[in-house]
């Protein structure tokens, strides 16, 4: 089989939840230039408008719509408009998320007393619970009986290496939710996989993206990651676009209920 073939995703309908930028702008580009159909689904209305313009502007075919993945009836109200467009739904990601606020430790490895268990906030708990994974849930519910109806489907959420390790440098709330999301992806791909609608995650490391103000933009900020890392380095949005091609495309049909980690080594622990 030709790797054209092997990787094709051209004309699928395509969702992107968080599209207007950082992962879910780098996926939702992978897609349009590989002849996707991409609606893009973000809570910030200027930067989608801004994204769809961008990934438009080579003759891809992308759509925005504004919704807060948090808000049911506007998430559903989102993806029932991507379904009328085009018919169909064939590649839904998962991907909006928020942080969980610094670790318990600060970067240069001392206590972070603001992040203590005991100090956290419900407020952030809830915040992020409800970003990260209860959102990734309602996206579940809102695509799926049109997957199952139509038989097929692929859906892949943006988990984290934070769900399969313990965390120095990364919230709490935010390991939390990240296993959690793991764990639910298991789950739907077992019940899913009757009606050949695949559920996978992908797992990155530390990512420069715009996610807690664009923290890791900052040098101080990505030092203990990278210092801990053995290829010296956290990842750029760019760095998913590979393993979202694959988990969309028929080279993946047969992979349902995983997890890839795309992180540079980085849950393997420090080298040299």
């Amino acid at each position: 089989m030709k790797a054209r073939d092997l990787f094709k995703v051209e004309g699928l309908a395509t969702l992107v939840t968080g599209g207007a930028s950082g992962i879910g702008l780098a996926i939702a580009g992978v897609m349009a230039d590989n002849g996707a159909r991409v609606t893009l689904v973000d809570v910030n209305a200027a930067a989608m408008r801004d994204a769809v313009r961008t990934l438009s502007a080579g003759g891809a075919e992308v759509h925005g719509e504004a919704a807060d993945v948090t808000d049911k009836v506007a998430l559903e109200r989102a993806v029932a408009a991507a379904i009328g467009r085009y018919g169909r739904l064939d590649v839904a990601f998962a991907n909006a998320g928020i942080s969980g606020g610094p670790g318990f430790l600060t970067a240069d490895d001392r206590r972070n007393a603001p992040a203590a268990l005991e100090n956290l906030t419900e407020e952030l708990w809830d915040r992020v619970i409800e970003t990260n994974l209860s959102s990734v849930f309602k996206t579940l519910q809102a695509v799926a009986p049109r997957m199952k109806a139509q038989g097929s489907g692929a859906i892949v959420v943006t988990g984290s290496i934070s769900a399969l390790r313990t965390e120095l440098y990364v919230g709490t709330p935010y390991v939390a939710s990240k296993a959690g999301v793991v764990h639910l992806v298991r789950q739907a791909a077992r019940e899913l996989a009757r009606y050949n609608v695949r559920v996978n995650a992908i797992a990155p490391g530390p990512v420069v993206t715009n996610i807690a103000g664009g923290r890791l933009r900052h040098p101080a900020a990505r030092a203990p990651f990278e210092r801990t890392a053995p290829m010296h380095r956290i990842a750029t949005p760019e760095d998913l676009c590979g393993a979202a091609l694959f988990l969309a495309s028929p080279a993946a049909s047969f992979v349902t209920g995983a997890t890839i980690v795309v992180d540079g080594g980085a849950a393997l622990g420090a080298a040299d």
